[in-house]
């Protein structure tokens, strides 16, 4: 039988007051959303800040544990799943990606946020008990928001929502130690948004560098210092990310998913996908679909 991935958008959710977003403590939504647990995507934002509960979250074909004190971040498109092996509770939210728009005047950011970034390293965090309780907190005020009936509430859950972001964002940096050169910064920055939009026409390194208006060396050392990856291999990384999703769509063949994906023809998408990943996209398909979480 065949078996499409599906792709939930915030409507179909319950609203929690207003349209664009849906906050809830996560053992109620659990319980509401049992299917979810399989391999899904979401058109939204989607945050988990776990409270309770033990298991195992795939992000991205990425596998992460589940425990108290992680907060999971998700962007728009991504495949992710859950397999709870104790009862899971905290809280949930969903936001679509306009949910800011209103009160803010650039549309690129939350791209400013490290765990918005699209990358699993980053969107997975474990936080301190003093950053636990401090977010918990900011859930609880926004939870109560919800039930509020007065005007203006909508913009104070944004605010507590960017607060949140912002707390989090901090103390990341500072554990971290990250340093910061806002031209460096930048650039990085828009490379990757600029891979985000073109990554199935555009797979060099030179194209990228010619739209960023510096060089292709200046553009490959810059992504070798501050990211530990060379240029061409963060293009690959998301050519090799799209097909997966892709692939464990099993109403597509891999002719088509190679159409998709800007190849010339299927033998060379197939060439390219095993010499980056050590297996066909054939193999990666049914080994996913037997044993997503990797346990055989």
């Amino acid at each position: 039988m065949k078996k499409n991935i599906p792709v939930y958008d915030i409507k179909y959710f319950s609203a929690y007051k207003n349209d664009g977003i849906l906050v809830s403590r996560f053992g109620t939504y659990a319980q509401q959303h049992q299917h979810l647990h399989t391999a899904h995507r979401h058109s939204f934002y989607h945050l988990v800040f776990f409270t309770k509960g033990e298991g195992k979250h795939q992000i991205d074909f990425d596998t992460f544990d589940v425990r108290p004190n992680l907060i999971y971040f998700m962007v728009p498109g991504q495949v992710h799943s859950w397999n709870f092996t104790s009862e899971p509770d905290g809280y949930i939210i969903n936001f679509s990606a306009t949910y800011f728009s209103s009160i803010l005047l650039k549309q690129d950011y939350l791209g400013k946020f490290s765990f918005f970034s699209g990358t699993t390293n980053q969107q997975v965090l474990n936080l301190n008990e003093r950053l636990s309780s401090k977010v918990t907190g900011i859930f609880e005020d926004i939870l109560k928001e919800g039930e509020n009936q007065k005007p203006w509430n909508d913009d104070l859950v944004k605010v507590l929502l960017l607060q949140l972001f912002i707390e989090i964002e901090r103390t990341v940096n500072a554990d971290q130690h990250l340093p910061k050169n806002n031209y460096n910064d930048t650039i990085l920055r828009n490379f990757q948004q600029l891979i985000e939009q073109n990554y199935t026409n555009l797979k060099l390194p030179k194209q990228y560098a010619e739209l960023l208006y510096i060089t292709p060396n200046h553009l490959n050392a810059l992504c070798n210092e501050f990211l530990g990856l060379s240029a061409g291999k963060l293009i690959r990384n998301r050519i090799i990310l799209e097909a997966k999703r892709l692939l464990v769509n099993l109403d597509l063949r891999v002719a088509e998913v190679a159409f998709k994906l800007n190849f010339e023809d299927q033998s060379y998408f197939v060439k390219f996908f095993k010499k980056y990943e050590g297996i066909t996209p054939d193999k990666f398909r049914k080994q996913y679909i037997s044993d997503p979480y990797g346990t055989k």
